[in-house]
């Protein structure tokens, strides 16, 4: 079954083409704590990613990101980065998933047929004198 999902599913970030080019054109360069793994062509001009399960550009993490977008030309896994204390660690896009975030008066959301709060006193128009 992997087989024809390389073959016929491009979702899934690791084509037959896409492997066929790893294969003979990458240098592997790292690997991420997600289990993506980074490559770049022998000559530096070309930067990809194959994710480890499906092709999510949010599970890209900010140090990989911006060495893919030649952002910085270090590698993550060569300098020591240690994040300020003030980061929060990464979280992927959870859009699409049942963790997203639904507002209040989102359709979607679990308090959808109770009564908003409000934060103020709507006007409403006296009798007429």
């Amino acid at each position: 079954m992997k087989l024809l999902t390389e073959l016929f599913a491009w979702w899934t970030g690791n084509t037959i083409g896409t492997r066929l080019f790893t294969w003979r054109c990458g240098t592997r360069v790292g690997e991420d704590g997600f289990g993506n793994v980074y490559y770049q062509t022998g000559d530096g001009k070309r930067r990809w990613v194959i994710y480890r399960d499906h092709s999510e550009a949010s599970l890209v993490p900010p140090e990989w990101h911006g060495w893919l977008h030649y952002t910085v030309d270090v590698l993550p896994t060569e300098e020591s980065y240690r994040p300020q204390p003030w980061e929060l660690p990464y979280v992927p896009n959870l859009t699409g998933t049942p963790e997203a975030y639904r507002p209040p008066g989102s359709i979607l959301n679990p308090d959808a047929g109770k009564a908003p709060l409000r934060d103020y006193e709507p006007w409403q128009p006296g009798p007429r004198e």
